[in-house]
């Protein structure tokens, strides 16, 4: 079989699918949504990155199948994907860092609640049915937050213990959020129910199912 073999000057990329991934953040206007948001940290200096750079480049990278921050640097230095979305420069990984280091539990909730609300506000069903579980992540190292607890695959592993909130009608996380791992499933329910439903705020939830872990619940919904 014969091949034939070319050059060109301009740049190529293996992550070309992520056009689709463009095309969807702009058709529901996430760029416009970024900067509508009041609460998202802001750059101090004037050679800093615009903030719907940082984080649409890390959704970016996470779409690419980065799970740590040093993964980032493999869609940083690729010059194609940057004029895909239009970027003049891709965040270094330390840039990620110092972002996401400026925001504490207010930040996470106000954040957490305009986009949420932005979200929910876009689907003309309601009456959801809202399911509440939560789950355990083993972790490896010294995580913030991660301790000794419940933790049937790993026993004496440390972990975090998340409670999540689904909507099955509509296949999307509601509210999520990360405790520590010594944590029992039931803690701190009722704040986490009002959070989520403030997060829903005109929908309306017909019927709440929670596993096991949550007998102590039924009493107090």
């Amino acid at each position: 079989m014969e091949f034939d073999i070319s050059y060109t000057s301009k740049e190529i990329t293996p992550w070309g699918g992520m056009v689709f991934l463009k095309q969807m953040l702009q058709k529901i206007g996430f760029r416009e949504h970024i900067s509508k948001c009041e609460d998202l940290p802001q750059p101090k200096s004037n050679r800093g990155h615009k903030v719907t750079t940082i984080i649409e480049a890390f959704i970016t990278s996470v779409w690419c199948g980065a799970n740590r921050f040093m993964h980032t640097e493999v869609t940083r230095h690729d010059i194609a994907l940057g004029k895909m979305f239009d970027w003049k420069e891709i965040p270094e990984q330390d840039t990620y860092k110092r972002f996401f280091s400026k925001f504490n539990q207010a930040t996470n909730h106000n954040v957490s609640n305009h986009f949420y609300s932005w979200i929910f506000d876009n689907f003309k069903f309601d009456n959801f049915t809202l399911d509440i579980n939560s789950s355990v992540m083993t972790r490896y190292g010294k995580q913030e937050g991660a301790k000794k607890g419940y933790n049937p695959a790993k026993r004496g592993g440390v972990s975090h213990h998340p409670l999540i909130a689904f909507i099955d009608d509509v296949k999307r996380v509601a509210n999520m959020w990360l405790r520590s791992g010594d944590t029992s499933s039931s803690n701190n329910f009722l704040s986490f129910l009002e959070d989520t439903l403030s997060k829903l705020k005109n929908k309306t939830v017909g019927f709440i199912r929670l596993d096991s872990g949550f007998d102590f619940c039924n009493d107090c919904l």
